[in-house]
C-alpha cells in the first residue's frame, strides 16, 4: 500500500572536497515531516531510473524506487565521478570513488527533509558500493543491503583462483559505450579514459590495486546492521562474496540466499515489489524508522534449498549439522556418461594400485573452449573432459555448505589449472544411453585453481575454505605429484535418489556453457596432466552432507 506521494528533484549537483561535482536524483515523500533515505551509487546513470525493469536491461539495478518513496523513504541516485553527468575521472570503486560516497551521505543527512538515517540498496555495482562505504562507519550509515554484491574483487570476479576471467572486460567495454551513447543522445561526456582491462593484465596477482578496491580485508570493521543477499546461480561472480561476507562482518547480520538460477532470475527478483516488500523493507524499517518489528530475532540465515525448492532457516553458517563425508575419486567406469574417461566418484577408498588418470590438452575436438560438438549436433561439455561420477543414489542426499576439492595431480608443464564443476547427473534410460546420448543434468557448483597460485594463507584458510594468497607464485616441477587444496563455491542442494553426483574436472571451461564467466583458453596451455587416485594419494572431494532428521 502507498502512503504518500512521490516528487522528483533532479539533476543535483554535490561538489567534492576536490571541486569535482556528482550529479544525483532524490526522489522523496510530497509531504513534511522527515525521512529516511535509501542511498545507491554506481556508473549506470540514474536517468535510467525511468527505464522499464525488464531483466534485459541488466544495468537497472536500482530496485523499485518510487515505491519506496511512498513507503516513507527518501531515495538518492548518485552517478559515481566519471559517469553519467557527473564530473571526473571514473576509476573503478578506487579511493576518490571511496571518499565520495561518505561525503555524499554526509550531504544527504542534512537536508530539513531527512532524518539523519541513511541506508544502502542495489544490486551488484551498488552492492559493492554499500559493502565499501560501510567499512568506514561514516555517521548517519545506519545499515546496508549488498543484493548479490562481491567483497573480494580479484577472487571474486577478475581471476577465479588466480585464473583470468573474461567478465570484467566484457563489462567494462559495455559500460564505457552506454556512457559515452547516452539516453536519446541528450548529451555526451569525455571518454572513459581508465582502462580496466589493461589494469587486470597489468595486476595478475593480488596487489595493492584489487586490495584497496576489496572491502574484504576490512569487513570486520563494519559496525551498521547488514542484511546480504545472495544466489546458488550466481556462481562466477557474487555468491562468494555475499557468503564470505556475512561470514566475515562482526556487526549484526542476517544472510538470505535465494534459488536463483542466474543473473536473470536475480535481476528480476530485485524488481519484485512482492520481493522487496518481504524481504528488505523489514530490515530497513527496523534500523531507519525504528520500527519494533523483531525482524532480527529471527534466526539469522534463510537458506533456498535446491532440488527440495524449500526455504529453510539456520541459526548459523556454515551449520554445524552438516557431516563432511568423504568421495574419493576412482577409476570406474561409472557407465552412465560419456567422457575421457568415465571415472568413479565413491566412498569406498581406492587401493595402493589403482591407476592414475591423464589427460592430454588442447585436446583436437575441442571447439569452443574445453566443449564439443556432440553426435546430436549440440554443444556437448563433457565428452572431452575428465568426469568422476557416484553410482545412483539410494536415497535423497542433502548437500548444504562449503565444498573441497582435495587434488593430487602432476603435470609435465611448469603450470596448469584446475577448473571443477559439480553436477547434478539425471537418470537416463537404456536405450537413450545405448544410442550414446549424454544424461540430462543441472549445474550445481564450481571451482577455480591456477597450479602455480596454490600457496594458502594458513590464518585465513580454514579446512572447508582454503584461501589462497595470490601473491607467490611457484611453477610446478614437471613430473612432481603436488596436492591441491580446491575451494568449491558453497551450495544448498538436494541430489534426489536414482540421481548421480558428477565431479567435472578439466584445465578450461566453455564461453557455450559458462558464458561471460569462462576463462579464455590460452596457447601456452599445452601438456598433459595426470589425476592420482591410488592409496598413496586418494584423491577425493569432500561434501557437507546433513542426515535426514537432523
Amino acid at each position: 500500500m502507498t502512503q504518500y506521494a512521490m516528487k522528483v528533484e533532479k539533476p543535483i549537483t554535490v561538489t567534492m572536497r576536490d571541486g569535482v561535482r556528482i550529479s544525483l536524483c532524490v526522489y522523496r515523500p510530497d509531504a513534511e515531516g522527515r525521512f529516511p533515505a535509501l542511498f545507491a551509487a554506481s556508473p549506470y546513470q540514474y536517468e535510467m531510473d525511468d527505464v522499464p525493469a525488464y531483466p534485459l536491461f541488466l544495468w537497472r539495478e536500482t530496485g523499485p524506487g518510487e515505491w519506496y518513496g511512498g513507503q516513507g523513504y527518501a531515495y538518492v541516485h548518485a552517478d559515481v565521478r566519471g559517469s553519467g553527468q557527473s564530473e571526473g575521472e571514473f576509476e573503478f570503486m578506487g579511493p576518490n570513488e571511496q571518499q565520495d560516497y561518505l561525503e555524499l551521505i554526509a550531504w544527504i543527512v542534512r537536508p530539513s527533509w531527512c532524518n539523519g538515517r541513511v541506508g544502502g540498496i542495489g544490486k551488484p555495482y551498488y552492492a559493492m558500493a554499500q559493502w565499501l562505504m560501510a567499512t568506514f562507519n561514516p555517521p548517519g550509515l545506519a545499515c546496508i543491503v549488498p543484493y548479490d554484491g562481491l567483497v573480494d574483487q580479484y577472487r571474486g570476479s577478475n581471476y577465479h583462483g588466480g585464473i583470468y576471467c573474461s567478465y570484467r572486460s566484457v563489462w567494462y567495454t559495455t559500460l564505457r559505450a552506454d556512457n559515452q551513447h547516452r539516453l536519446a543522445g541528450r548529451h555526451g561526456r569525455p571518454p572513459m579514459t581508465f582502462d580496466l582491462v589493461g589494469e587486470m593484465i597489468d595486476h595478475p596477482l593480488d596487489d595493492e590495486f584489487w586490495r584497496v578496491r576489496s572491502p574484504y580485508w576490512r569487513l570486520d570493521k563494519i559496525k551498521c546492521p547488514v542484511l546480504s543477499i545472495g544466489h546458488w546461480g550466481k556462481m562466477g561472480l557474487h555468491l562468494r562474496g555475499n557468503i564470505l561476507g556475512y561470514e566475515e562482518v562482526k556487526s549484526p547480520k542476517k544472510l538470505v540466499v535465494t534459488g536463483a538460477r542466474n543473473t536473470f532470475e536475480a535481476h528480476r527478483m530485485f524488481d519484485q515489489v512482492e520481493f522487496h516488500e518481504k524481504e528488505l523493507l523489514p530490515f530497513y524499517n527496523l534500523h531507519l524508522k525504528g520500527a519494533n518489528n523483531g525482524f532480527m530475532d529471527a534466526e539469522p540465515v534463510r537458506l533456498y534449498v535446491r532440488g527440495a525448492n524449500v526455504w529453510r532457516a539456520e541459526e548459523e553458517w556454515p551449520t554445524k549439522r552438516a557431516m563432511p563425508i568423504v568421495y574419493h575419486l576412482r577409476k570406474g567406469p561409472s557407465g552412465s556418461v560419456t567422457s575421457l574417461n568415465d571415472g568413479g566418484l565413491s566412498i569406498a577408498k581406492p587401493g595402493a594400485a589403482e591407476p592414475t588418470t591423464s589427460y592430454t590438452y588442447p585436446d583436437w575436438e575441442w571447439v569452443n573452449g574445453v566443449a564439443v560438438i556432440g553426435p546430436d549436433g549440440r554443444v556437448d561439455p563433457v565428452r572431452r573432459v575428465l568426469t568422476f561420477t557416484t553410482a545412483p543414489l539410494e536415497d535423497d542426499l542433502e548437500v548444504t555448505g562449503p565444498i573441497v576439492l582435495k587434488l593430487y595431480a602432476s603435470s609435465t608443464a611448469i603450470d596448469t589449472q584446475f577448473i571443477v564443476k559439480l553436477t547434478d547427473q539425471h537418470p537416463q534410460d537404456h536405450a537413450a544411453r545405448g544410442r550414446g546420448d549424454q544424461p540430462a543434468y543441472t549445474p550445481v557448483s564450481k571451482g577455480w585453481l591456477k597450479a602455480s597460485h596454490r600457496e594458502k594463507d594458513p590464518v585465513r584458510s580454514t579446512p572447508e575454505r582454503p584461501f589462497y594468497t595470490h601473491t607467490n607464485p611457484q611453477p610446478l616441477t614437471p613430473g612432481e605429484i603436488y596436492e591441491f587444496d580446491i575451494e568449491v563455491l558453497p551450495i544448498s542442494y538436494v541430489f534426489k535418489q536414482g540421481h548421480r553426483i558428477r565431479l567435472e574436472l578439466a584445465n578450461g571451461d566453455s564461453p557455450a556453457t559458462d558464458g561471460v564467466f569462462s576463462h579464455p583458453y590460452h596457447p601456452c596451455l599445452m601438456g598433459t596432466d595426470t589425476i592420482h587416485h591410488d592409496g598413496a594419494h586418494a584423491s577425493y572431494l569432500i561434501l557437507p552432507v546433513i542426515a535426514e532428521g537432523t
